[in-house]
């Protein structure tokens, strides 16, 4: 589908994105702005998702920032049928809002630090598609990308709770998508590598033996950009994806398939 397919396909179309305020979820949040795209934007940090508004609205979409905590099934409730009601409808969904967790091996895993974890990068996706799948189930159609993580294809040592949580989110959206492919609703997932965010700044805490690290186990030998993976995003919720269902798209460089 060509550009401007795409963007006649989203000028009609609205949206949620969580953890918008910055990394993935801005990138996701431009990617559809420019082309046409309403969008509700969500995030814990309200100063930040003011920001990725307008940003949004700089190149031609429309947005409403909702300051939401994904592990607050009420909040995320709130969320979606803000979307409804400001644009009235709920297209496409992307459920990003994650956390990397701290490090530590599993014998020592601090307990409040794995719910924590789990709780925002699993639970926060279960939360979102038991709002948006409804709505989507009523309408016939829509396309919802959970953002997993290399890490939920592989294992990695030292991020116990973040692996386990991706896996999670993997197995959540193979689930969903076999249930609602039926009735019009395509579920699939994204899988990042290492991509240049803050997130990942902070994990590598500027150090350039960590990166090279990190880059060392990437076939095509960088990071990856937040606007890569926003473009794969994009796809999974357009149409030229319609007839994928319940994926798990590694967009890593070609890292898991060493």
């Amino acid at each position: 589908m060509s550009s401007d397919g795409m963007a006649s396909e989203f000028s009609s179309r609205a949206g949620v994105i969580t953890g918008s305020s910055s990394g993935l979820g801005r990138a996701a949040a431009i990617a559809f702005a420019e082309l046409g795209a309403s969008l509700v934007l969500a995030d814990i940090d309200e100063e930040a998702g003011e920001e990725t508004a307008e940003l949004v609205r700089s190149v031609g979409g429309q947005a409403l920032f909702l300051k939401t905590d994904v592990t607050n099934p009420e909040q995320v409730g709130a969320m979606v049928s803000g979307c409804v009601a400001a644009f009235g409808s709920l297209d496409f969904a992307v459920n990003n809002a994650g956390t990397t967790g701290k490090g530590g091996r599993t014998g020592e895993y601090d307990i409040a630090d794995w719910h924590k974890t789990v709780g925002i990068n699993l639970d926060g996706v279960f939360h979102c598609l038991r709002a948006e799948l409804p709505i989507m189930e009523a309408a016939g159609k829509g396309a919802i990308v959970n953002v997993a993580s290399g890490a939920g294809l592989v294992g990695f040592p030292g991020l116990p709770a973040y692996v386990a949580s991706k896996h999670g989110v993997v197995g959540l959206t193979k689930a969903s998508a076999l249930e609602y492919a039926p009735v019009g609703v395509r579920v699939n997932a994204v899988c990042p590598g290492s991509t240049r965010t803050a997130m990942l700044e902070s994990y590598m805490k500027g150090s350039p033996k960590i990166e090279k690290m990190m880059v060392a186990g990437v076939p095509l030998g960088r990071l990856g950009l937040p606007e890569e993976i926003a473009a794969a995003i994009l796809w999974l919720c357009s149409d030229a994806s319609s007839f994928v269902v319940g994926h798990a798209l590694a967009v890593d460089g070609g890292s898991v398939v060493q």
